[in-house]
């Protein structure tokens, strides 16, 4: 046969085949529409070529198996037989991209000539960012037509529904999903309106479950799930496979993701059947087993290793293997600050994954100690401590120095399940995992592994597990504040980084944080998160993961520290501790004003004894950056050390050299009060972020009180430098070839020029500045944590060993290794350290929390700016105080004491007689309500209050603990500043309280 006649051949049979095909249309339309639930046109009745095509094809589906219906950047319709697991695995081949909406729809019968149902996705891509819906909110209109019949099935429906949030909500979806409202029944859009409501109410998670009771659904149940600010990818894909794990047929699904115009929220309806044929009623075993899983994706990856070795060859479940994940991250965070490279997170993941023997025992021993169901639980935790102590002391794999070294990985996992005093984790709804532990694990480690820790314990140790990063909350006593931070990482490099060093540097910030919290009645804490964000992500969906981090952590947070009469409120956390325990926190890096606020009123709503206290900087507070309460601290620090040098900085020229921005809180007040105070000033030299700028005359007042506080760097007027000034610029460059140059504009003495440096040249005078330029003052104001070290401070002294500047006040933490200010004192250099200098921040977060616990937020926005004239005197008086003491000192001892030493001993001795009054008071409790004591606690009050006897009387109603540390706090002050330590404890507290009497 000729290929012409072969060519009219399968011509023939192709035009055949369309005959045929055109005959079946008719069939396949009505199969379809017999078959497939009416929502499903409805939905889709603007892709009628793709429901044309699905109709042609339908009889050929057995032969494709899979067809491509529509292939779009913003829209993708898939039509395939349903086979066991055929949505996941074709969820799974799919590239992983933000999902706006997915439809699921699976026909009610097999299909003709087939034993499968017929499955078909859509999947649509264009999601509205958060900032587009937010600036559209105002003005978007809803039809009222619309609005009353959304209305009428709410109030018929949904009878707990807040009805007055109607039309809001509907903005939001309209503004999201304009083509979801225009072609949805009413009942469809009431119903995801509800579960939206629902959601927020819920702390942002809601799940349910209803039984649909039509001919057509015999077994069939409606799963409801709402999640603020979701995964970011492939969320939808680990859901499906909880259900295909569970042994859970899927048949339709509808799944949104839209933005209130703070963050995203996942709202999805699953009509469900289990595969086995039995019931799923909430009291059943499978039904909690799917809530558990269901939850549980907020904590764990479909693709953890855990999962994969663990989970998905049936050995443990999904909420053991995120226990799993948090062990294996606690032993990294606690092993490898001092051994980062013994220590690497892998090796730390194989010891777990690889002996799966232990690792089920040590999951069975937590489960003993902490599931509230276990019956005999001390006994039968005690029994099985022994068994498991005993299997991972034996542990013998034949290979001597790896089993050594997983053996101190496992044992540090069983000190962490023995020294955990309560946790979340059986919390059904929680969002992260948290454990409350006593730091005596510590002792357990031993030195090899806490040696490069400062040695002072600390009160409490506080972990937390997310899908997206860990945390600790470590406090030096009962009472403790100190800010939290949050450390973003992109890539797996930076975040393993960040997490080998992450425990040191919280304890050391803690530790520094109580040292400063001497002069108030909250000892020192702090909280370090590292988030693990999308390498590939963008601002906006960093912003988005940061939010999930920091809602997560502070939900499992409230799960333990929500009390009531002293124990954890909530059944399910088992409480060895037993006590309330009053935590603030406050803004540090990554903690935004929106995050602020939503941590305050979640404190309220959750019912924490702080109430908004919890967090300080709120809108109802003292804003750090708007008053420059920390750089109050440091500017009095300066005036009165500056005037012992014989400088009188309100009366005198000098000059001063900051690191840090005009536009940062600290270093841009700093600026700004000495631009107020000090008309002689000369502030030579700003380093910061965007540059270096220098004038050896002094920067021109009036150029740069432009800048304060309103911009960085480089928009400074530089016309206005003096000859021999410049301004570096770090992020004005330009290519010549390979090579990156970086802008330097110099002002000569004919005028402005123009010079571009390369990289190996501008990071040489970038990171020399600080060292070379001379002023009488040197204030670091930011920049990283130790800045100058023991190998650098030598630049600090030019040829003839004179310093660049001969006193230092540090108004950034840690800014100065302690080796390295050691030797710059030795060297006759002053330096007045971070935790007496920058400590009038932390004061001023303390009086905000007085001003939460003592007055309403209308008492307080009334009387604000008497109330922060009052902080403000405060903090003047508390760093003058202070900085006499150590001058004080420094020449009663001649100088053989460093100034930062007496600093230190001064906190040290406050805090010593702080715990030892706050125990006294502790036990004597009665004592607080004498007057003698009574008029102390007035006297540590602002003004406002202590002086006015309506708002004073309030006092009393303080919780207990509080009382007794603001009596501890203002009596231990007293004592070091002016007490008399000679005397029994009892005599000089009750001295010393009498002493106040006569202020009142």
């Amino acid at each position: 046969m000729t290929i012409e006649k072969r060519s009219d051949a399968v011509t023939a049979l192709i035009s055949k085949g369309i005959s045929i095909d055109a005959q079946k249309v008719d069939e396949n339309l009505a199969w379809l529409k017999k078959q497939m639930h009416p929502l499903f046109f409805t939905l889709n009745q603007a892709e009628i070529e793709a429901l044309s095509m699905l109709t042609t094809s339908l009889h050929h589906m057995d032969y494709h198996s899979r067809i491509l219906l529509v292939d779009k950047p913003e829209l993708a319709m898939i039509a395939q037989v349903d086979t066991q697991g055929s949505l996941y695995k074709t969820l799974q081949a799919m590239p992983e991209r933000d999902i706006s909406y997915a439809e699921l729809t699976t026909s009610l019968s097999a299909l003709p000539s087939s034993k499968f149902h017929l499955e078909v996705l859509r999947f649509d891509y264009a999601r509205k960012r958060d900032d587009e819906v937010l600036a559209q909110l105002e003005n978007c209109e809803v039809k009222d037509s619309v609005y009353e019949a959304v209305l009428k099935v709410i109030i018929k429906t949904f009878p707990d529904f807040q009805q007055e949030e109607t039309r809001d909500l509907l903005k939001i979806l309209l503004l999201n999903h304009p083509e979801y409202v225009r072609v949805s029944p009413p009942r469809r859009i009431a119903r995801i309106l509800n579960l939206f409501a629902k959601t927020e109410i819920n702390d942002g998670i809601h799940f349910d479950i209803e039984k649909i009771s039509d001919e057509n659904s015999a077994d069939e149940y409606r799963v409801l799930l709402g999640m603020a600010n979701p995964p970011v990818k492939g969320f939808l894909l680990q859901l499906l496979e909880v259900f295909n794990r569970l042994g859970i047929s899927v048949w339709r699904s509808y799944s949104l993701t839209l933005s209130n115009g703070v963050h995203p929220y996942f709202l999805s309806t699953f009509y469900v059947r289990p595969r086995n044929g039995d019931s799923l009623h909430k009291d059943c075993g499978l039904f909690q087993e799917l809530q558990r899983e269901i939850y549980n994706t907020q904590i764990l990856f479909s693709y953890s290793r855990s999962y994969v070795e663990l989970v998905k060859t049936g050995l443990i479940t999904g909420s053991d293997a995120s226990l799993v994940d948090a062990l294996i991250s606690f032993c990294h965070t606690n092993l490898a600050h001092n051994h980062p490279a013994s220590y690497s997170l892998e090796g730390i993941r194989r010891a777990f994954h690889n002996h799966p023997d232990i690792t089920l025992q040590i999951i069975a021993l937590f489960h003993k100690r902490f599931n509230p169901t276990q019956e005999g639980r001390k006994k039968a935790y005690a029994e099985n401590l022994i068994t498991v102590t005993e299997a991972v002391d034996d542990f013998n794999s034949g290979r001597k120095f790896l089993d050594k070294f997983r053996r101190t990985i496992f044992r540090c996992a069983l000190s962490f399940i023995q020294h955990t005093l309560k946790t979340n984790f059986f919390v059904a709804e929680k969002h992260a995992l948290s454990f409350r532990l006593d730091p005596l694990y510590l002792d357990d480690l031993g030195d090899d592994f806490t040696n490069d820790l400062p040695a002072d314990r600390p009160f409490r140790i506080t972990y937390f597990y997310g899908r997206n990063g860990v945390a600790f909350h470590i406090g030096f006593s009962d009472i403790a504040r100190g800010g939290w931070r949050t450390n973003i990482t992109q890539g797996r490099d930076n975040y393993v980084t960040s997490a080998n060093t992450m425990f040191k540097e919280n304890y050391v910030l803690a530790h520094t944080q109580h040292l400063k919290n001497k002069d108030i009645y909250e000892g020192g804490s702090k909280m370090v998160a590292v988030l693990r964000a999308d390498s590939k992500g963008d601002k906006e969906s960093i912003r988005q993961q940061l939010y999930k981090l920091q809602l997560a952590f502070i939900n499992a947070f409230f799960d333990l520290f929500v009390t009531e009469d002293g124990k954890a409120k909530d059944p399910r956390v088992i409480d060895y501790y037993a006590e309330d325990e009053p935590i603030e926190l406050g803004p540090d890096e990554n903690m935004h004003d929106q995050m602020i606020e939503i941590i305050a009123k979640q404190s309220v709503k959750r019912g924490y004894l702080l109430g908004p206290g919890v967090m300080s900087s709120k809108q109802v507070g003292i804003n750090h950056k708007d008053y420059g309460v920390t750089s109050i601290g440091v500017i009095r620090f300066a005036e009165v050390t500056m005037q012992s040098l014989g400088i009188n900085m309100h009366q005198d020229e000098f000059s001063v050299k900051f690191t840090g921005g005009p536009n940062g809180d600290v270093a841009g007040n700093c600026m700004r009060l000495l631009l107020e105070r000090c008309p002689q000033v000369k502030i030579k030299l700003i380093v910061d972020g965007s540059g270096a700028l220098f004038d050896p005359e002094g920067l021109d007042h009036a150029a740069l009180s432009k800048v304060i506080l309103q911009t960085d760097l480089d928009v400074f007027d530089i016309t206005t430098l003096h000859p021999s000034g410049f301004l570096l610029y770090r992020n004005q460059t330009k290519q010549d070839g390979m090579r990156t140059l970086y802008k330097n504009s110099i002002m000569t003495k004919s005028g402005l020029k123009e010079r571009w440096v390369s990289n190996d040249k501008f990071y040489k005078i970038f990171n020399s500045l600080l060292f070379t330029v001379s002023a009488d003052l040197f204030i670091p104001a930011g920049g990283r944590p130790e800045t100058i070290d023991i190998e650098n401070v030598g630049n600090y002294f030019n040829n003839e060993g004179k310093p660049s500047a001969k006193l230092i006040v540090e108004g950034a933490n840690s800014f100065i290794t302690p080796e390295a200010r050691l030797e710059l004192q030795r060297r006759e250099v002053i330096i007045i350290r971070d935790a007496s200098a920058n400590k009038c921040g932390v004061i001023s977060s303390s009086y905000e929390i007085i001003a939460n616990l003592m007055l309403s937020d209308e008492e307080f926005l009334a009387n604000k700016d008497c109330y922060v004239e009052d902080v403000v005197n405060i903090l003047n008086q508390m760093a003058e105080r202070e900085a006499l003491l150590i001058l004080q000192r420094y020449q009663e001892t001649n100088g053989s004491i460093p100034y930062t030493d007496i600093s230190n001993n001064i906190s040290r001795e406050i805090n010593d007689h702080y715990a030892r009054i706050f125990e006294y008071f502790s036990e004597n409790q009665a004592l607080c309500d004498e007057p003698v004591y009574l008029n102390a606690m007035y006297l540590h009050m602002p003004h406002l209050i202590g002086a006015n006897e309506y708002l004073r009387n309030r006092v009393q109603n303080l919780p207990d603990k509080v009382k007794y540390a603001i009596l501890a706090s203002k009596l231990a002050s007293a004592i070091v500043y002016d007490g008399d330590t000679d005397s029994i404890y009892g005599g000089i507290i009750e001295t010393q309280a009498k002493k106040f009497s006569q202020f009142l």
